[in-house]
């Protein structure tokens, strides 16, 4: 029988561990969530604060995380305990955001695989009528089962272990997923619509508003919530403080360049969110115009499939070869927080991979089957702190993401900047005489401004500033 062995769980090198980082990095917040935030906060402005934060904040966090990992060589529960005595706490914290990010993320990923087999037999213009969608997540049993499906792909990558699952599947799917979003971005740059009342719209108009800074109306008040928005997108989008870039940490080997495939992982995860960006809005606005753009589900589930429709048997390859590459994205993302789950259980419980895999596929099947039900069976609506009305699935998502995630950087960045000091993860990314180029950045980012920051998205999350 497979014992619970660390010195087994390695990725190869470095181009294994990048591959399989940016794999978790890019979800499908980069494929949806990034291209409204940028038609929604005036294009080239969101752009250009976006890149900002990511080569300061974003990359700050990332360090943070993956050296942590390296240097303790544990997932995040005894990481932080490792670090210092007294802090496992912030573990446990930061281990409850997989948790229950894993109840309803393979939901999602069921809702994109059934897009996927959709256009696969041509049902392109079913996929575009008003109330698709909703019909769908609706159903008690179609929604499950796509759900359980792309939950047992997951698990049985898991199941195979770092190198011979996790690491063999993302150097397939990222430089496929590359090369597909390159694809699509250009042929939408090509397209032109006329729409019934005569207006010509074309797919390179749809760039300029998507590229160039948009001024308009711009306060302070507004400036703030872009860079918010920002800021939790590029939080979300980096896998940070979710324990998964300490777990992906654990396994890499000591002569890995850390300052080096930071910044590999930081440019893969940004040019792909740029690129789907440049794929998705020109086709909206040539199709739909700006009042075509619409938040989260929305966009891809039901204002993409009516673009896909318009254009006649391309569009059955075009929205195919689309839900392939969220498909890989989601079930790159899904991976690894799966995968942060059963480290941590590993570690808990002194278990071998196969045992711990095979016990959480069974609860989170579970988990997932209820999350799929709560739009049909279990639906119920309740008012979130941050204002927002949800139900099961969303109640998970802002626990998680708006909650804990703050919350665990906050404290992450108080224990490093203040306490372990930024030293102890600057000598663990110069371990072989790197240079470590932004080590004075980091230094200040993480005593100072990151600790700000997450206060500030700590308590705009719990609702609070509505009450300002």
């Amino acid at each position: 029988m497979e014992k619970h062995n660390r010195s087994s769980n390695f990725f190869s090198g470095q181009l294994g561990f990048v591959l399989a980082a940016a794999g978790s990095a890019v979800g499908v917040g980069n494929l949806w969530r990034f291209p409204y935030l940028v038609a929604k906060n005036g294009g080239g402005l969101f752009i250009l604060i976006y890149i900002i934060l990511v080569l300061t904040f974003g990359f700050t966090l990332l360090t943070s995380d993956i050296a942590i990992g390296r240097k303790t060589k544990k997932s995040s529960i005894y990481a932080y305990d490792e670090a210092k005595k007294g802090w496992k706490f912030l573990g446990i914290i930061t281990f409850f955001v997989p948790v229950l990010i894993m109840t309803y993320y393979a939901v999602i990923g069921g809702w994109i695989t059934k897009y996927v087999t959709v256009y696969i037999t041509g049902a392109r213009a079913a996929a575009a009528e008003d109330g698709f969608f909703t019909s769908f997540i609706t159903s008690p049993v179609a929604s499950v089962i796509f759900a359980l499906v792309f939950m047992a792909i997951t698990a049985f990558i898991v199941y195979s272990g770092v190198e011979k699952g996790i690491e063999k599947c993302s150097r397939f799917m990222m430089p496929v997923l590359f090369i597909l979003i390159v694809g699509i971005a250009i042929f939408t740059l090509t397209l032109k619509h006329t729409d019934a009342e005569g207006v010509t719209r074309t797919g390179l108009e749809g760039l300029k508003i998507y590229l160039l800074p948009d001024f308009t109306g711009l306060t302070l008040k507004k400036f703030l919530q872009i860079l918010l928005d920002a800021m939790s997108q590029l939080f979300f989008s980096l896998s940070v403080s979710m324990g998964i870039m300490i777990t992906y940490g654990s396994y890499v080997k000591d002569d890995v360049n850390l300052n080096k495939s930071v910044l590999q992982i930081e440019l893969f995860d940004t040019v792909v969110a740029l690129l789907a960006g440049a794929m998705i809005i020109p086709a909206i606005f040539a199709f739909k115009g700006t009042e075509g753009m619409a938040s989260g589900p929305s966009l891809m589930f039901i204002s993409l499939p009516k673009v896909f429709n318009e254009l006649g048997g391309a569009g059955t390859v075009i929205g195919l070869v689309f839900f392939i590459i969220t498909t890989f994205a989601a079930l790159t993302s899904c991976v690894s927080v799966l995968e942060t789950v059963v480290a941590n259980c590993m570690e808990l419980f002194k278990a071998s991979r196969k045992k711990v895999t095979l016990v959480l596929t069974v609860i989170y099947s579970l988990a997932s089957v209820a999350v799929a039900l709560g739009y049909s069976l279990f639906y119920f609506e309740v008012k979130l702190p941050n204002g927002s009305v949800g139900q099961l699935l969303d109640i998970m998502d802002y626990i998680s993401n708006s909650f804990l995630m703050p919350l665990t950087s906050l404290l992450s960045a108080i224990l490093i900047g203040w306490i372990l000091t930024p030293k102890w993860i600057t000598d663990e990314v110069q371990k072989n005489g790197e240079r470590f180029g932004r080590k004075k950045l980091y230094s200040v980012m993480i005593k100072y401004i990151t600790p700000v920051i997450m206060l500030i998205l700590f308590v705009q999350s719990t609702g609070l500033f509505n009450l300002i």
